[in-house]
């Protein structure tokens, strides 16, 4: 059995003590930041180091929309814009992400936290409206299919995020809690549109954000009305894995974070920090997978599936065609 739980680790290889601590937890998977990143052969190692700890093909996560967010830089991988000044249409983003799929497999990682499906008001924060792709909640949806599908067809899981919807919050919840006050009819119509239009996909990532028209009291993360919303109005029914808990937005201990999160809907929690005590707290409020969520896991497992064939050259130009960036 594997535990509810998406981990990361200290550095670029694993103490004896992260050893010991994942054979025992057997976390669900990992996810790796800059700081676990040297070089190419080094990454690779890492995964298999983490995977062989797991006992188990765990899927390794990363952070990688590009430009603001993006954990692999050159010469690992191209350096590619915020999605906000991505140029070239729904074309360069679908080929954008089969190329990026690529880079993150060639480094042994196959799941990506992106596609951002965010919809950008005026209130949006500037370090989440840089990472959206523009245009009103149709454009955004047709945005993330297209990214998704480039992700899946080169052998990475996508991850949807911030669900139900980040975009109209009035902070950075790495810094503090945002707070949306739209009604639940601007809500339908906007935010929540791009999720309903992507609710098939394997996995999604939920916001720290509070929804007043939903939940007043407590972010999606932590909240059983918004995350049942999510569910049955939204019709999302994929793999919910929580944004970071560490983030400043949740307050309280990380086993109450963690718990919280699950008891509320969430079927993973995702711990980012690689902070060994933090983990074994975690480890201690998390369950091995069970029920839906293993439902939910074995379906996005399921979801993985080996690169389809590509011709590099002339996929790269063509992105550089539709782009305007041929010889950049």
């Amino acid at each position: 059995m594997t535990a509810a739980a998406i981990l990361g680790c200290a550095g670029t290889t694993l103490a004896p003590a992260e050893r010991a601590f994942f054979a025992r937890v057997r976390p669900w998977g990992f996810i790796l930041f800059s700081r676990n990143v040297a070089d190419a052969d080094q990454v690779r190692r890492l995964c298999a180091e983490l995977r062989q700890a797991a006992g188990h093909d765990a899927p390794v996560f990363v952070d990688q929309e590009g430009g603001s967010v993006q954990r692999l830089r050159p010469p690992l991988a191209h350096a590619w814009p915020d999605a906000a000044v991505q140029h070239g249409g729904l074309a360069a983003i679908g080929l954008r992400h089969r190329l990026m799929a690529a880079e993150l497999r060639a480094c042994g990682i196959d799941g990506n936290c992106a596609p951002v499906i965010d919809v950008a008001v005026p209130q949006t924060h500037p370090f989440l409206a840089r990472r959206i792709w523009p245009g009103d909640a149709v454009a955004v949806a047709a945005a993330g299919r297209v990214a998704a599908e480039g992700l899946l067809a080169g052998g990475v899981l996508p991850v949807i995020k911030h669900l139900p919807g980040h975009g109209a919050g009035d902070a950075d919840s790495h810094h503090a809690l945002p707070r949306v006050r739209a009604s639940l009819d601007e809500l339908s119509a906007r935010d929540f549109l791009p999720v309903r239009a992507l609710a098939d996909l394997p996995l999604g990532m939920s916001a720290h954000v509070v929804f007043e028209a939903l939940d007043p009291d407590r972010p999606a993360t932590l909240s059983p009305v918004v995350l049942t919303h999510l569910r049955q109005a939204l019709g999302f029914d994929g793999l919910l894995m929580t944004d970071d808990i560490c983030m400043n937005a949740l307050g309280g201990a990380m086993d109450s974070r963690a718990a919280q999160a699950l008891r509320a809907g969430c079927d993973i929690v995702l711990h980012c920090s690689g902070d060994l005590a933090e983990m074994e707290a975690v480890a201690q409020a998390v369950p091995p997978l069970a029920e839906a969520a293993l439902r939910r896991a074995q379906a996005a497992l399921a979801a993985r599936r080996p690169p389809e064939p590509i011709d590099f050259a002339g996929a790269w130009a063509e992105f550089e065609r539709l782009t305007g960036t041929a010889g950049a």
